[in-house]
């Protein structure tokens, strides 16, 4: 795009954004659309129906300069300030993992572990965005859900979304892992954790993101392990522990659950079919 495009509508401005994207994203398509929606403030469903509307010189060159920093990595969540994740609108920043869709997964196994109409406590370990203990406090109204993260940032972000979506069943914890809620059991222990590991090199893609939220160590499986070692502590009778991990590391999570006083473990996969949520119940033995 240029500065001779004198009429540029938002139809061509998707299809040059989608081609610049073109094997730099999974969804090209999708992120020029999301992009564009956030130059005009419009939702993204209104583009469509506007196709033929030319774009003002200041709007192209915003959408222009949005296109140059995906293309240099910045994650799409970051420059529009706004994810949704499990049909909530949340707001991320670069303090903050970028919810993923396949951690929706967790939040149903969760679900489905948990009373809808009794109470209940839920622990969501490193929340980041807040979006596991969101989406569970949304669900389940009567259950009491601590989040917790050893990020300041982090938790600022995660209150501002439970503020701006109405929901007080979350107290909001800081702190490392378990230490955030010393002496304290719950009926469900959920975690997204960092999971990457060191050496892998697909954390060069994710340089944008927090370090912290992305990978433990060497191994990748530290934060998993550090997490199936202290749940025992935190679990009251018949818990049960989810943990999402890597595609490759559902073997491994299940046996640090069963080293570590669990049974009833079962690995579950997400929409893509990749083995993602560990879980587990807390052995009565």
């Amino acid at each position: 795009m240029n500065a001779s495009d004198t009429h540029l509508c938002i139809e061509t401005a998707l299809a040059r954004g989608a081609h610049a994207l073109a094997g730099h994203s999974d969804s090209p398509r999708l992120d020029a659309q999301l992009l564009l929606a956030a130059v005009l403030g419009r939702p993204r469903s209104a583009l469509m129906a506007d196709g033929a509307r030319p774009l003002q010189p200041a709007q192209r060159r915003e959408f222009d300069a949005f296109i140059a920093r995906r293309l240099a990595g910045a994650p799409v969540a970051y420059m529009t300030g706004r994810r949704e994740f499990w049909s909530l609108e949340l707001t991320v920043t670069p303090a903050v993992l970028v919810p993923r869709p396949e951690t929706e997964t967790l939040v149903e196994l969760a679900l489905a572990r948990l009373p809808t109409l009794e109470q209940c406590t839920v622990l969501d370990l490193g929340t980041g965005s807040g979006a596991i203990a969101l989406a569970i406090a949304r669900e389940r109204p009567h259950a009491a859900v601590t989040g917790t993260d050893l990020s300041p940032q982090a938790l600022a972000v995660a209150g501002a979304n439970a503020r701006a979506l109405g929901i007080t069943n979350i107290d909001w914890r800081l702190g490392d892992w378990f230490a955030a809620v010393p002496g304290r059991r719950f009926d469900l222990i959920v975690s997204n954790p960092p999971y990457v590991a060191g050496a892998d090199p697909a954390l060069a893609a994710l340089a944008a993101e927090p370090a912290l939220a992305l990978t433990p160590g060497a191994s990748g499986l530290e934060a998993i392990a550090a997490i199936a070692a202290a749940a025992a502590d935190h679990l009251r009778p018949a818990g049960c522990l989810a943990v999402e991990h890597g595609a490759g590391q559902g073997v491994a999570a299940a046996a640090l659950f069963g080293r570590h006083g669990f049974e009833g473990i079962t690995t579950h996969a997400d929409l893509a079919g990749a083995p993602r949520v560990t879980l587990g119940t807390l052995s009565s033995h």
